[in-house]
């Protein structure tokens, strides 16, 4: 490493920009995590897979795993014969990208060990850098992932880059550590003049100063540095959304969250649960900083009604609109993931206003499937028939 690219990176530039860039918000990535396991379970049995396309949708299953864990999703997809365990075969999934979250994508590039980089390597070579200006290769690169918040790892993707812009523009830096270093200023210089919250915005001259010598301890024209500016001033950098997962903003704008007490099922015994209500689910944590929810009841076939309690006040229930259980699961005392086993969820709410909301924003998020009705009939016909 040359010591302007280590002197660059001793700075402290790399905390102050990655705070800007990479923030996101704190995303729950796991209390789908519980669902998506009952979800895959049923399509192991039979009943969730479609039966003239199963490999669609085991290629969803395994999109829905990656945005959850990309090393998992990984692993399922090469298990179901979906993906080639090879670098290249990864590559072309990850940069084709569809139904993928672009912040699993960098988490996954980033990874240190050796197939990862092979995986990365793969990837950046995927993309042709050949006659652009390094503004609009890094427009190009950073539109296919989101960096991760690892220094680490933002230090070998973006080392990559360097290597692959260089080896398609030879003419234009010295070195590919050149290319490093001022990709970084570039990325500094878009946090600077884009982001609010910086309120010295760097000059022109600043940019100019920051960058001297960095070409084997040479001055890069001036002209080149004045037209990466302009660019950067005239049109931030774009980035990616997380997309591709239909569940991952699921907790961002719930129908309605708040405290309830829960009554248990087998104990009758109340505890305290942080519920979220939103995609036609009601989760339920322990606590509000918990990655994966205690429980997961999707609305389907149930109903909602006020009830009088000797114990609690502002209380109702969730009930089977059949004889069986309500379909949920929840995670037991070891942390797995069990079948729920609930005719009805009592809630106690803090006051009678809030009990009437709960109330009201579960009877929007109900859906009906004509389905359990149909089997609720069939059912009871075999019991008649049986009992005479």
């Amino acid at each position: 490493m040359s010591r302007f690219r280590f002197g660059f990176l001793r700075i402290g530039f790399l905390g102050g920009f990655l705070g800007a860039l990479v923030s996101r918000a704190a995303m729950r990535r796991g209390p789908v995590v519980a669902f998506l396991r009952v979800l895959e379970s049923e399509a192991v049995g039979g009943a969730a897979v479609s039966k003239s396309n199963p490999k669609s949708k085991q290629m969803s299953i395994g999109r829905k795993k990656f945005n959850m864990d990309p090393k998992k999703g990984i692993e399922y997809l090469i298990d179901h014969g979906l993906l080639k365990n090879t670098p290249e075969d990864i590559a072309q999934f990850l940069h084709k990208g569809e139904g993928l979250n672009k912040t699993a994508i960098g988490d996954y590039l980033g990874e240190r060990n050796d197939f990862n980089q092979s995986v990365l390597d793969a990837f950046v070579c995927l993309h042709d850098f050949t006659d652009l200006i390094l503004v609009q290769a890094l427009r190009q690169f950073l539109w296919s992932f989101r960096l991760p918040g690892e220094a680490q790892k933002i230090d070998r993707m973006m080392e990559r880059f360097a290597h692959r812009y260089c080896e398609l523009n030879p003419a234009i830096f010295k070195n590919p550590d050149t290319c490093f270093v001022l990709s970084f200023a570039i990325i500094m210089l878009n946090t600077s003049l884009h982001n609010p919250a910086v309120k010295d915005k760097q000059t022109i001259e600043q940019f100019i100063a920051m960058n001297r010598g960095i070409d084997n301890g040479d001055d890069l024209p001036r002209e080149l540095l004045e037209s990466l500016y302009e660019s950067i001033k005239t049109e931030p950098f774009k980035i990616p959304e997380d997309d591709g997962n239909d569940l991952m903003h699921t907790f961002f704008n719930p129908d309605r969250e708040g405290w309830l007490m829960k009554q248990g099922g087998r104990y009758k015994s109340w505890k305290r649960r942080w519920f979220i209500l939103n995609d036609n689910c009601l989760y339920y944590f322990e606590y509000t900083t918990d990655k994966e929810p205690r429980g997961i009841i999707p609305l389907e076939n149930i109903e909602v009604r006020e009830v009088q309690d000797r114990n609690k006040p502002n209380c109702f229930e969730l009930y089977a609109t059949s004889t069986d259980f309500i379909k949920a699961c929840k995670t037991d005392s070891e942390g797995k993931v069990v079948e729920g086993k609930h005719t009805v969820y009592r809630m106690s709410a803090a006051t009678p206003e809030e009990k009437e909301e709960w109330i009201k924003c579960i009877r929007q998020s109900i859906s009906h499937n004509p389905f359990y009705d149909m089997l609720a009939k069939r059912k009871k016909n075999i019991q008649k028939n049986s009992s005479r």
